[in-house]
């Protein structure tokens, strides 16, 4: 357990099976999951982010349960992943980094069986209501083209000035009418 505390959890579910009236063989289907967590640093400057590092390990194993859940699929059938936070007003891009980077990505890839590639991200400091758009990469290459994407979602009442809203998102099917291919 961590010493974060969990104020909401959000989920969603994004299924593409159509574009521009073609009707996609393997449809496109993308699922975020969120913890709207306080930070114990709003407002003041501090050089030790341990905590938050030290958190990250429980937290993104969380997103990692959640965002499974919500995906509805296998995880042999999840290609790619992405993540992200967005900081309070009263807090720094660096209180993000923390619970992002350093600790955050082992349980992500033990939850889907492992991942070559780096889990690529986006933090910023915004109000409540911010939409967060999350780059998404193929879980073993980051130059697979087909998942090359981005997931978005905005919680309406967070992140509160005190708050840090973390997410994760995983991929199957690549983009959606995925067709532009790597130049020689």
């Amino acid at each position: 357990m961590s010493s974060l505390v969990v104020r909401k959890w959000f989920a969603s579910r994004e299924e593409t099976s159509i574009v521009l009236g073609r009707t996609l063989a393997t449809p496109s289907v993308r699922a975020v999951a969120a913890a709207v967590v306080t930070n114990p640093f709003a407002g003041r400057f501090v050089d030790d982010l341990s905590p938050l590092v030290n958190a990250a390990p429980w937290l993104s194993g969380e997103l990692a349960a959640r965002c499974l859940a919500a995906l509805g699929a296998t995880v042999d059938d999840i290609t790619a992943y992405g993540k992200g936070a967005i900081v309070g007003l009263d807090g720094e891009a660096e209180h993000a980094a923390a619970l992002i980077h350093p600790t955050f990505g082992a349980p992500v890839r033990a939850a889907i069986g492992g991942g070559a590639a780096i889990i690529p991200s986006t933090k910023v400091v915004a109000a409540a209501g911010f939409r967060l758009t999350m780059p998404v990469t193929n879980r073993h290459d980051i130059w697979v083209f087909d998942d090359m994407d981005a997931a978005s979602f905005a919680i309406d009442d967070a992140p509160r000035p005190d708050e840090i809203v973390v997410a994760l998102c995983y991929a199957t099917g690549g983009r959606p009418a995925h067709r532009t291919q790597k130049a020689n």
